[in-house]
């Protein structure tokens, strides 16, 4: 059972992204990343602020992950500090909603503190799905071809784009009453690309994604 794909016209996206740059406070110069290629989340996860943003003065909600259920980040860190905290917060973005998922928790705070607005409910809505449906994940889930960019003008833009792949071939739907797992095979639809509209907050170094839109069958992410 992969998760449900979410569009938002291009208009809407940057209208958003317009009034955010008013909005939100806070420029994250104190934000920092370690390297996150190849990074993966599971119950060896202890911290996740430790190890995924860094941020010792930052106390971060838990997100790890059971042991079968693996979440593979292959991007390459960003050499401007905002971008690569961007980047990693939208990574922590993503293991909330899986945390929240295996958790069967549409009320888990993982996910709120990573997101707000349109990317919160979308969280939300997903595990909802999850949980309606009896269902929970596991496997491996492949993230990749990340890319970042700034929104707005200045020496210092407010917000920060991040987009990458999703690749699903490899997880699968579980049962939770049962525990059986349905196994799919690879195809077009095992792939997905995220738009993630990434805002510093103020006095933190916490980045939390705004606004998201998710691509289904995304053939640019294939192959």
């Amino acid at each position: 059972m992969a998760r449900s794909a979410l569009t938002m016209t291009a208009a809407a996206f940057a209208a958003t992204a317009a009034l955010l740059l008013t909005a939100c406070g806070g420029d994250g110069d104190d934000a920092s990343s370690d390297d996150i290629k190849g990074a993966e989340t599971g119950t060896n996860s202890a911290s996740p602020s430790a190890s995924a943003s860094g941020a010792a003065d930052t106390d971060r909600p838990d997100v790890s992950l059971p042991a079968d259920l693996k979440l593979v980040f292959d991007f390459e860190r960003p050499t401007d500090a905002d971008a690569a905290a961007a980047l990693e917060d939208a990574a922590n973005y993503i293991r909330a909603l899986n945390h929240g998922i295996t958790e069967q928790d549409v009320k888990d705070p993982a996910y709120g503190f990573y997101s707000a607005a349109g990317a919160a409910r979308y969280a939300e809505s997903q595990i909802q799905e999850y949980v309606d449906g009896g269902w929970t994940l596991t496997g491996e889930d492949r993230y990749y071809q990340a890319k970042t960019s700034p929104v707005g003008e200045g020496e210092k833009a407010k917000s920060i784009l991040v987009t990458f792949c999703e690749d699903q071939s490899k997880a699968y739907g579980k049962e939770v009453k049962t525990g059986k797992v349905h196994r799919t095979e690879e195809s077009l639809a095992s792939y997905q690309k995220f738009s993630l509209l990434m805002a510093p907050q103020q006095d933190s170094p916490v980045w939390r994604a705004q606004q998201i839109t998710v691509e289904g069958k995304a053939a640019e992410c294939r192959g």
